[in-house]
């Protein structure tokens, strides 16, 4: 048995999160929707909150997707708004579910993270046991677990999900690859060694709601593809689906003048592998990056 068939989703309108509000109607579970602005209750997502005022009493189950895009240049203000909207809203979702006597808790809380997480780590297997990494990224990832795991003090099971390269028709990875190896200008970044740890969206999404009703899974969980992808073969892949060459290389100095910090994280490498998954009996139904484009690209 879930308990109470209700999820609070944060995060709800963005790219991963808009389409699991369906996913979750087959588990029988319904939605409530957390935004910043005021919304009207709709057949997926009957009841909305907002930041201000939450109220997890009697949910099963809590996902936190908040965060704003990290695919910026990264001014100081920017740096701070990447911290705040990822650290700062999982402490409010935290001391919301603490404000709730024990029996009206939420049963788990799946927060969303990185494999920014790992930093950039050359060739090294990172399976969820891996230590964290030292860059801003990864700085940033460690203090929002710590906020999340804060939660398991309430009773509360916490997974930590480590999401890749998420790869969807209307993602902005997906968009910006298009886009560039479209036109046939496009190639590796930096010397294109780095490994590039993808997954489809679809798979992402039933990997949410796979770890919301598997009570036995928690702590990290790598979000990713079982197969990690080097980026200059990612890139000949892409170009491959589109029927045009990739032989356009972007020099890493390149990457830095345009995108400033941003440009480390497309530079660094994680062969982050989804073991706690595999481990948990997930199935993925896109493991290799053929299968995947395939899918998208047709």
């Amino acid at each position: 048995m879930l308990g109470e068939k209700r999820a609070a989703i944060a995060g709800v309108t963005g790219f991963i999160g808009r389409g699991l509000p369906a996913l979750l109607a087959q588990q029988q579970i319904r939605t409530t929707g957390i935004s910043r602005a005021a919304k009207q209750p709709s057949p997926e997502i009957d009841r909305w909150q907002s930041y201000d005022s939450l109220d997890f009493a009697h949910h099963f189950a809590v996902i936190n997707l908040a965060g704003a895009p990290v695919d910026k240049r990264w001014t100081r203000s920017y740096r701070q708004k990447i911290i705040d909207s990822r650290v700062g809203t999982t402490r409010q979702i935290v001391a919301a579910i603490a404000r709730l006597p024990a029996n009206q808790r939420p049963a788990v809380l799946i927060n969303g993270s990185a494999t920014g997480y790992y930093g950039n780590r050359a060739d090294e297997l990172l399976s969820e046991s891996a230590n964290c990494g030292d860059d801003f990224l990864a700085n940033v990832c460690s203090e929002w677990e710590a906020a999340a795991l804060e939660a398991e003090t309430l009773g509360v099971r916490v997974v930590l999900l480590r999401i890749g390269v998420v790869l969807g028709k209307e993602g902005p990875a997906f968009k910006k690859l298009r886009l560039a190896l479209g036109t046939g200008l496009g190639g590796r970044l930096g010397s294109g060694q780095q490994w590039v740890p993808w997954i489809h969206l679809d798979d992402l999404r039933r990997a949410i709601v796979y770890t919301v009703t598997e009570a036995d899974i928690s702590g990290p969980v790598n979000g990713t593809a079982p197969h990690p992808e080097r980026n200059a073969e990612m890139t000949k892949k892409f170009a491959n689906a589109l029927h045009r060459p990739a032989i356009f290389p972007v020099p890493g100095f390149a990457l830095q003048l345009a995108l400033g910090g941003f440009a480390s994280a497309l530079l660094g490498s994680q062969k982050a592998v989804p073991s706690a998954l595999i481990k948990a009996g997930f199935e993925f139904e896109f493991q290799d990056l053929e299968s995947a484009l395939s899918d998208l690209i047709g």
